[in-house]
């Protein structure tokens, strides 16, 4: 006898033995169906029969033999037929999800991490340079930062407006400390006046248009990249929680705990089965794929494009060489600089004055930053492409998901006896249909009807992200 006769031969063994089995099993006792709903879903034993019986009042799990399962039975069951399949779902996104969330953490502790870096490159050049201006420069330079903090984690602030507002403020103490220092007038309304006149003397030259430039090209891929994270999150969240349609649980319930009402407590549902069952129930979830394939492949390209000026890294840690290119330059043509300030605000009154001590402690911050500054390996940019790697095979997860809970969770093995919605046999006859819910209108299993709002506003959401 060949492998492969004696191979086939004992399958049709099996097979028969489990038949005949279940069948006998099925004709004496309804004891281990008792059991498993009992431990299974907590259900109390009583009302539920001792012997199979004629079960005229079920809905979905209907048998010219007789039955173990009651009307009340059949209930449970089908809750608990959506509660296993939203269970796995949930544990085949889970490392997905995961991978995302933690991500997402890492980057925006160490978009948190830059800022505060940024800053006390910020505070130390004013301490190191221009001590005799640190300390009343230190409220510009914080609220500043804080505002590209905002603006990368989403708060609705203009990164133009800040980039002026510093550099407005930053004006009437270059004016009088580096341009007409000495004894000057302190007075709110002349510091003001300095403040106003910054945008028409143009002190700074360029330089403020060149921030301008760079925060635009660096903040905006940075914070358009951490709102995709978050929204990639709610995506999952919403998958991990969606409601099945009616016509879905009756066929959860069919495939998975139907058999139970026949005594057949092991078996699993043949893989053509299950898959027209998955594909049915998850047709709209199917949906989203194409647009997750383009939101992977766009995140891709987004991370690909943040370089150079469009690196947030790079951009703000040398945001202070530019403050300091543009104080020289302000000191540079300081003269002419005196003579427009004179024009437009008329003479100080003078007034001594004394400049008070830096507080910033220039050597402790920079002890701190050399303990946090990051080798080429840790750089955000090569954490950015490990985590697009990582993320890269989950291109299709939509599009795979039901096939890939009936091949690892719910199907029976290749050749194994198998549940087909009635009995067990050796094979699945119906025809199997594919993904999405065009494929559906030849389900056998499962009606699929319309489309799902749910899953519509969360494509609109990808799409707009993508955007």
């Amino acid at each position: 006898m060949g492998a492969r006769t004696w191979r086939a031969g004992w399958r049709w063994l099996f097979l028969a033995a489990v038949l005949g089995s279940a069948r006998s099993e099925g004709v004496q006792s309804c004891e281990e169906v008792r059991k498993l709903f009992q431990g299974r879903l907590a259900g109390a034993l009583r009302g539920l029969p001792d012997a199979p019986r004629a079960g005229p009042d079920l809905q979905v799990c209907i048998s010219k033999k007789p039955t173990c399962c009651t009307r009340k039975m059949e209930e449970r069951y089908q809750v608990a037929a959506r509660q296993d399949l939203q269970q796995v779902l949930q544990t085949s996104s889970s490392p997905l999800k995961l991978l995302i969330s933690r991500n997402a953490a890492t980057f925006q502790e160490t978009l948190e991490t830059l800022i505060r870096q940024a800053e006390n490159y910020t505070s130390i050049l004013f301490c190191n340079t221009y001590r005799n201006m640190a300390l009343e420069a230190a409220t510009s330079v914080q609220e500043f930062f804080t505002d590209v903090g905002l603006y990368l984690f989403g708060a609705d602030v203009n990164p133009e407006e800040f980039v002026n507002r510093f550099f407005d403020s930053l004006f009437p103490l270059v004016y009088n400390h580096l341009i007409n220092p000495g004894v000057t007038d302190n007075s709110l309304e002349y510091a003001e006046c300095i403040r106003v006149a910054r945008q028409d003397v143009s002190p700074f030259g360029n330089i403020p248009k060149r921030v301008m430039g760079q925060m635009g090209r660096s903040l905006l891929p940075s914070r358009t990249f951490l709102q995709a994270l978050n929204l990639a999150i709610e995506v999952i969240n919403t998958t991990d929680h969606l409601q099945f349609s009616k016509e879905c649980s009756r066929a959860l319930l069919k495939m998975q705990y139907c058999p139970h009402c026949q005594g057949l407590t092991l078996s699993k549902p043949c893989m053509g089965y299950c898959l027209n069952v998955a594909r049915g129930c998850l047709a709209h979830m199917a949906e989203l794929n194409p647009h997750w394939h383009t939101y992977i492949r766009a995140l891709e390209e987004l991370s690909n494009a943040m370089h150079g000026t469009y690196d947030v890294e790079h951009v703000l840690l040398n945001f202070h060489l530019l403050v300091n290119d543009a104080m020289l330059q302000a000191h540079v043509n300081g003269h002419k600089l005196l003579e427009q300030v004179n024009k437009i605000c008329g003479h100080p009154v003078r007034t001594p004055t004394q400049s008070p001590p830096c507080s910033f402690d220039p050597n402790k911050e920079k002890h701190g930053m050399k303990i946090s500054v990051r080798n080429g390996e840790e750089t955000l940019a090569n954490r950015r492409k490990d985590f697009i790697n990582s993320l890269r095979p989950y291109r299709s997860f939509y599009g795979g998901l039901a096939d890939q809970l009936c091949v690892t969770e719910l199907a029976a093995a290749s050749g194994l006896p198998c549940w087909n919605g009635e009995d067990l046999v050796q094979s699945y006859t119906q025809r199997v249909v594919g993904n999405g819910i065009k494929a559906q209108s030849g389900n056998p299993e499962v009606k699929v009807r319309g489309s799902d709002a749910v899953i519509n506003q969360i494509i609109d959401k990808l799409k707009h992200v993508i955007q």
